[in-house]
């Protein structure tokens, strides 16, 4: 004789697996999204050109026909004066695929160097490259 208790639990087993049968089947038939293409650069690649147009945006010339845009998430006025350097320090590998990957600071002539954290990096496109104003071009 088979128990009420025991039919109840053979019911949800048998919906629990009908239920994971089904969302399987659903994933199955549901073409994957694709993957946003992943750029990189490499810091060799950047030739030492960049702009400033506000405290918060960086545009490096990499290899001599690619802009980058590097927005800051705390930028710096520094990066306006005519003097000043940007410095880029290389930990293991050269290659730039993600805001972590930068080590930026902005410097002086006299050695004073204030850090820049990088919040987002944007490889533009020839239309964006071609609307940037000219003075904003490295």
């Amino acid at each position: 004789m088979i128990s009420h208790a025991k039919i109840v639990r053979s019911g949800f087993a048998a919906l629990a697996l009908l239920t994971l049968v089904a969302t399987a089947a659903a994933a199955q038939s549901e073409p994957a999204a694709p993957k946003p293409a992943r750029h990189c650069f490499s810091l060799s690649q950047w030739r030492g050109g960049w702009r400033s147009p506000s405290p918060d945006v960086i545009y490096l010339n990499v290899d001599m026909n690619q802009i980058w845009r590097i927005d800051l998430s705390a930028g710096s006025h520094q990066l306006q004066w005519p003097d000043r350097h940007l410095v880029s320090i290389v930990r293991g590998g050269d290659t730039i695929c993600s805001p972590i990957d930068l080590d930026l600071s902005v410097a002086d002539d006299h050695g004073f160097r204030e850090p820049l954290i990088a919040k987002a990096i944007t490889k533009l496109t020839p239309e964006q490259v071609a609307a940037l104003p000219a003075k904003d071009r490295p």
